[in-house]
């Protein structure tokens, strides 16, 4: 008897070079619908679903392969009598392949505009149940749902005359991978579109690869980058890269933290980061003087970091960026000019990210792996409400310290905490990140801001804190630098101490409601 294969793919890659093997090893070939156009448009021998199971394809083709004859051929195990009666006496012939990629439901929903029943008619019900069945009875079904399985499989076809049981095994398992990505995918829209709440009893992720890692954190470390299945042209997996070698893990989790706290400016706006810390940011009319203040806030720390930036990257920015070393240059766009000075250094990535200001969808989520766990929240998508800003302070904030409070507070958000930052005229000043302790923090982003810009820079600066203060020290170390203005969340049951130290030397501060831990 000759061997079967079933054969209905959404993806029709490879489709017609794989029938035409299969037919030259002496298969029959069984299809349905636009595949088995396109395998008899190839002048493929090939038999209709219907002509098998002997009952037409109805209710617009969503019953076509759900039938006795089509499962009773995937389920029957060739090594128990007692089916192969029964499917005989059936009059039902074993398959011995399927090869089925499912409707494209990811495609359909990430379009714009798709409607509900336009998502729902691309779930897929007949091809999940037959590579279930055939991946169930893997011993007797080979199963290929991805096109880049093809060649290996009609290799072993042609060199062997048989599919081994290690491949079976390993293709079968990779159905149950595909079925679990393709019903994360449904489960998550449907969950979204009934309006459930986000942390119900069971959570369901997945992600699609977008490469292997040449190694973790660390060089003993494997590891790879995945991307969300999501409408989120601005997010850091559709950066491109135009230049340079390969990115590293710890090159895609500084980019995140450089990314994500570029989004909260408007303004031209240059970040500059090291190990997800902000060590040089800065506001300016220009992205080539937002550069320079960046630069000038940190020049020590910016070596080796990386560098991301909400404009294209100019000539005159790109002569600065090259006389030193950075690991990596992201931004919407860089000119002609830029990117020939850029590319001259063999050692600098360049990512494209034309979206780079749009933000992450609030339906996203923050998730931290933890020993045998995940820890899952919503995202940090807010500075403070308006609402909440008091003053709590005899004196109170000019414009000026106004705009420097409100740049600082963007800053110690995504400053490790404890964090501290200060800023004076829309750049940073001092940064003070991860801590164990606040007055450490404190201290630190003093004496770096009086190092690099010096003394004269820091006074009259604004300082943020990522949250409360449980002691008036800071109050005093930013006393004796000669800061002005501190922006806190508040709720310390020692606030009043810190309030005190405040209107005894003279310093705004404000209360703003909203803490902003980062750990």
């Amino acid at each position: 008897m000759k061997k079967r294969a079933l054969l209905s793919v959404s993806d029709k890659t490879g489709i017609v070079e794989l029938g035409k093997r299969l037919v030259d090893l002496g298969w029959e070939l069984i299809s349905t619908g636009g595949t088995h156009k396109a395998l008899q448009e190839a002048g493929l021998p090939v038999t209709g679903v219907s002509e098998v199971t002997g009952f037409p394809e109805c209710l617009d083709g969503r019953v076509k392969t759900l039938h006795p004859a089509i499962h009773g051929g995937l389920l029957a195990m060739r090594s128990k009598p007692e089916h192969m009666k029964q499917i005989e006496q059936l009059g039902i012939a074993p398959i011995d392949m399927v090869v089925v990629n499912l409707y494209p439901f990811a495609k359909t929903i990430l379009k714009e505009g798709v409607t509900r029943p336009e998502a729902i008619e691309n779930i897929d019900i007949g091809g999940p149940t037959m590579i279930r069945a055939a991946a169930k009875n893997y011993q007797d079904v080979a199963v290929i749902v991805n096109p880049a399985d093809y060649d290996a499989v009609l290799t072993e076809l042609e060199q062997t005359g048989q599919i081994s049981l290690e491949t079976k095994f390993r293709l079968a398992a990779k159905v149950f991978m595909h079925t679990a990505h393709y019903d994360s995918l449904i489960a998550n829209y449907l969950k979204q579109e009934a309006g459930i709440e986000p942390f119900a009893d069971t959570l369901s992720l997945t992600f699609e690869k977008v490469q292997e890692m040449r190694y973790g954190e660390n060089p003993h470390q494997k590891a790879a980058f995945y991307k969300e299945v999501a409408n989120t042209k601005g997010m850091l997996t559709n950066a491109k890269q135009l230049h340079g070698k390969e990115l590293s893990f710890n090159n895609i989790n500084d980019m995140n933290g450089a990314l994500e706290l570029l989004k909260e400016f408007d303004e031209p706006t240059v970040v500059a980061c090291k190990h997800a810390n902000p060590c040089g940011v800065a506001s300016a009319p220009t992205i080539y003087e937002a550069y320079c203040r960046a630069y000038e806030s940190d020049p020590v720390s910016i070596f080796g970091g990386i560098i991301a930036i909400n404009r294209e990257v100019d000539e005159q920015t790109a002569k600065e960026i090259s006389k030193i070393f950075v690991e990596i240059v992201v931004a919407p766009s860089f000119s002609n000019a830029a990117f020939e000075i850029l590319s001259q250094k063999k050692n600098i990535r360049l990512m494209e990210l034309p979206h780079i200001q749009e933000k992450q969808p609030k339906t996203a989520y923050d998730v931290k792996k933890v020993s045998g766990g995940l820890l899952i929240q919503t995202l940090d998508d807010q500075l403070f409400d308006p609402a909440n800003w008091k003053v709590v302070t005899k004196k109170a904030p000019t414009d000026k310290e106004i705009e420097d409070l409100i740049f600082a507070y963007k800053l110690v958000k995504y400053t490790k905490s404890n964090g501290i930052a200060i800023a004076k005229n829309k750049r940073s000043v001092g940064i003070g990140p991860g801590q164990v302790n606040r007055i450490w923090a404190c201290n630190q982003a003093i004496e770096h801001g009086t190092n690099q810009l010096g003394a004269a820079e820091v006074k009259g600066a604004a300082l943020a804190s990522d949250a409360f203060f449980p002691f008036s020290d800071c109050v005093e170390a930013a006393a004796k630098a000669g800061i002005t203005a501190i922006i806190q969340p508040g709720g310390s049951i020692r606030d009043e101490e810190s309030i005190a130290a405040c209107d005894k030397y003279g310093i705004a501060m404000v209360f703003v409601g909203m803490r902003h831990f980062r750990h």
